[in-house]
């Protein structure tokens, strides 16, 4: 049992591990129950992904039916979206490192499911914009608190594992929304994707809230804790006076820039380009996220080999694919052949998913106990900014650009240039937050 002494008498809200009964340190002392609740919160990970990713399939019959740009849709799939994510996720994940998380967690589920149906409602941009607005800020309170339980109940040398099969949501959330939206709104309207997909997020929410119990903060390391949770700027500080955290930070955004840019506009390119249908796309979108699945759990089980050998490995396996990624994904564009770029498509589905476990895991090391969910919030602060706030951004800004003189070569221009240069700067980064992690660990006593 965790013995734990608190400084000080419990506020409302507040979770100490005084107020954790019995039952849930003997549940969380068995195997089964925690690898249910990493499985319970994949799945949750897996509906936020569904939600979020299914608007890149539909964005075709719905830039038809309301006449958009490419740079509208860059702004309704990634920056709008993008800045209430953030903004919204720094004081969640306050709370989370204050209160109950598995309560966030369905609340927020329950939340962004029913804004995901309510799109299918929308008549306009504007209402649609506001929908998707709805969407982020629910989806916000999802990852932190999430980050912050796995970690408390798995150890260090498992860490890195559980957060990736964690992370498998985002491919098997792709796969299914791609799959369900692609061929839902090409024989039923893309309205009904958005009901078919939020409806059982709201049962989901249900089945989390009463099978899933709020674990001991410190579980894992058997650590007692008696200190309330350091703000979010005191959590901002420590985490950004670390150079290793600067530039892992900075690489993880830039990662995400060309995985959302590339994701946001890869149903244009495959109808312009390839004359691939809705049906057809989402299937072959779907079969790539199973792969995709898969890379993200090898850069978790690959990391926690590899660390107790050198901790720069946190570092080396998400910049060793990067570079593995690179000439496969350059390649996807420039070729005309249907079938050979459908399979060659697999290679970077599974090695560019490789980065995001080893970079969390990280985070978490970098910081105490009661900042895991504030960790996760700041780096997903910086990585969705970067990341989903400009990638489909500047994707549909270069391709409406590139538009008069390439014509419907446009998104394939686009992705070839901004993939090429941004894949070598996040190597960089890399590479210099390598330079620094042993250093920086041993500072944060891990």
């Amino acid at each position: 049992m965790i013995t734990a002494i608190c400084r000080r008498a419990n506020v409302a809200g507040e979770v100490t591990n005084t107020d954790l009964d019995h039952r849930s340190e003997e549940l969380y002392s068995t195997s089964w129950y925690r690898w249910y609740v990493l499985f319970i919160l994949t799945g949750v990970y897996t509906f936020n992904f569904i939600d979020r990713q299914i608007l890149n399939i539909l964005q075709i019959p719905i830039k038809a039916e309301m006449g958009l740009s490419n740079t509208q849709l860059g702004l309704l799939t990634g920056f709008t979206f993008a800045i209430f994510y953030v903004v919204a996720g720094i004081p969640i994940a306050r709370l989370a490192d204050k209160g109950n998380r598995r309560n966030i967690v369905a609340i927020s589920l329950g939340a962004w499911s029913l804004m995901t149906a309510i799109s299918g409602m929308t008549q306009n941009y504007v209402q649609l914009l506001l929908a998707r607005v709805g969407v982020s800020i629910g989806e916000a309170g999802g990852s932190p608190p999430s980050h912050s339980m796995i970690s408390d109940i798995f150890d260090r040398n498992e860490r890195a594992t559980a957060l990736s099969i964690y992370s498998t949501g985002i491919n098997f959330g792709g796969l299914l929304g791609f799959l369900l939206g692609g061929w839902i709104a090409q024989y039923f309207g893309w309205r009904w994707a958005f009901f078919v997909v939020g409806i059982p997020g709201l049962i989901y929410a249900l089945l989390l809230r009463f099978t899933v119990r709020e674990p001991p903060r410190g579980f894992a390391e058997k650590i007692v804790v008696v200190e309330d949770p350091p703000t979010m700027l005191e959590v901002a500080r420590i985490l950004l006076q670390r150079r290793t955290f600067r530039h892992m930070a900075l690489a993880s955004g830039l990662h995400a820039f060309i995985g959302y840019g590339a994701a946001n506009f890869a149903p244009l390119f495959w109808t312009q380009n390839h004359g691939l249908t809705l049906g057809i796309l989402g299937t072959w979108s779907a079969i790539w996220g199973i792969f995709g699945a898969l890379g993200t759990f090898l850069g978790g089980v690959v990391t926690d080999r590899m660390i107790g050998r050198d901790l720069r490995w946190y570092l080396w396996i998400p910049a060793l694919s990067t570079i593995f990624t690179l000439p496969f994904s350059l390649a996807i564009y420039p070729i005309s052949h249907t079938g050979f770029v459908l399979f060659l498509a697999f290679v970077p589905a599974i090695s560019f998913s490789m980065y995001l476990a080893p970079n969390l895991a990280l985070a978490h090391s970098l910081v105490g106990l009661r900042m895991r969910a504030m960790a996760s919030a700041v780096l997903f602060f910086i990585l969705n900014i970067i990341g989903l706030g400009l990638g489909p951004l500047v994707v549909g800004m270069v391709s409406d650009f590139l538009e008069p003189m390439v014509g419907n070569d446009n998104v394939r221009y686009a992705l070839i240039l901004v993939v090429s240069i941004v894949n070598i700067w996040c190597v960089f980064h890399y590479w210099m937050a390598s330079r620094t992690v042993r250093d920086d660990l041993a500072l944060a006593g891990s």
